[in-house]
């Protein structure tokens, strides 16, 4: 039995009715359901109303913009994965996306074959976080100064209080964490929170660090937790450094 069951839904919001209805045709072969509309405003209150297991997102919909769309359902939602479609021109668009949330996406024309290979990946991976096994109490926390990371409930506290992250957010955040004192690479993180195809795009971890000390650092100037490494990359604080 594949990972997907007749209960997945895929939103897909596209208003060219060729791309969607083979995007379509493809998810329902797997076993999934769908449902297409044509603009980004209608899609945006369906993809936050509806209970979908993915969002396929056209980055130019009449009505609201693909960027527009993804910022809003990140507001609201950081677990849905959500994959863009673009036109191969748009690479200012493309890296935004990626800085906004979206967990992948598709230049114009694609290859159905590599569509649902990505579809699969990002389901399975979603999956994955959502039924992962209790790990032994003494392995399932990392808590250093301040911050307390659950890899099992996949959440963020600081002073005891909850810290809304991203799904690319919390894994970037994990690496750090399970590696105190390592420098990383841009590269290195790019290649292991987006993979090899978005070599190229460093400025997107860029963004996601300066977002995540926005949310953990009491003074994101000044930062304790996840620092600079010039010449290098970045690291993560050692539990020495709060003793």
């Amino acid at each position: 039995m594949t990972p997907e069951t007749q209960t997945d839904t895929v939103l897909i919001i596209e208003d060219d009715s060729e791309i969607a209805a083979v995007v379509s045709m493809n998810l329902e072969d797997l076993g999934m359901k769908t449902e297409h509309v044509i603009d980004g405003k209608t899609g945006l209150r369906k993809a936050l109303e509806g209970k979908y297991v993915l969002v396929i997102l056209d980055i130019m919909p009449p009505q609201l913009d693909g960027i527009s769309v993804c910022r809003a359902i990140r507001e609201q939602d950081s677990v849905i994965p959500i994959m863009m479609l673009t036109a191969k021109a748009d690479v200012i668009d493309r890296v935004l996306a990626l800085e906004l949330g979206a967990d992948d996406y598709m230049t114009k024309p694609f290859s159905v074959r590599e569509l649902t290979a990505r579809v699969k990946a990002l389901l399975r991976r979603s999956r994955a976080s959502a039924t992962a096994e209790p790990e032994d109490s003494s392995e399932s926390k990392i808590v250093i100064g301040q911050l307390t990371i659950d890899k099992v409930l996949r959440k963020v506290l600081l002073h005891n209080e909850i810290v809304e992250l991203t799904v690319k957010e919390f894994e970037l955040l994990g690496i750090f964490a399970r590696n105190p004192g390592r420098s990383f690479s841009r590269g290195e993180l790019l290649k292991m929170i987006w993979g090899y195809q978005y070599e190229g795009y460093e400025h997107t971890v860029n963004t996601h660090i300066k977002r995540l000390r926005n949310k953990i650092e009491e003074d994101p100037t000044h930062p304790v937790y996840l620092k600079t490494v010039w010449g290098v990359g970045y690291r993560f604080a050692e539990l020495s450094e709060f003793s």
